[in-house]
């Protein structure tokens, strides 16, 4: 699912006149782009740099220095290191798209690091993925900029 998001904000969506954006993926582990000698087998995009085999809290910080790019992409966060990077991006001007484990908002707020950036209120939304049915949405949480609450979110995207 990450893969498609990417590729459909680094391309451009025709249907909803969304132009391309430029997107920077952290691939630490190479399970994003798959790159074999440097071209990714999986497409993400046209206007998508990748990064692999560093940290992704490093890979975030050169990619925001050096490549400019709208948007981070990065899998599975979850250290200090990380959630610094993004704090970094996003004070650099970057918007994010993260995922993490968790089954629920409680099981995440559990985490003490993710709850760390959670109470930052960077985040505007939180998505929990439907593990019954592939590619099916489950909960959603959109931050209440008024009161900083996340709320249950009716809208399913």
């Amino acid at each position: 699912m990450i893969r498609d998001i990417v590729r459909q904000i680094s391309s451009g969506i025709k249907e909803i006149k969304f132009l391309a954006i430029n997107v920077g993926v952290v691939d630490e582990r190479g399970e994003i782009a798959s790159l074999f000698r440097g071209i990714p087998q999986n497409d993400l995009g046209i206007k998508t740099d990748i990064i692999d085999n560093v940290p992704k809290s490093l890979g975030m910080k050169m990619l925001i220095r050096s490549m400019s790019p709208k948007v981070i992409v990065a899998d599975e966060i979850g250290s200090t290191e990380d959630i610094d990077a993004i704090k970094y991006g996003v004070c650099s001007g970057c918007k994010g798209l993260f995922t993490a484990h968790g089954a629920s908002f409680e099981d995440i707020s559990l985490n003490p690091i993710i709850k760390n950036l959670i109470a930052t209120n960077i985040i505007e939304r939180i998505i929990f993925l439907d593990e019954q049915n592939k590619g099916k949405l489950k909960d959603v949480f959109c931050l209440n900029k008024k009161s900083g609450e996340y709320e249950r979110s009716a809208e399913k995207l």
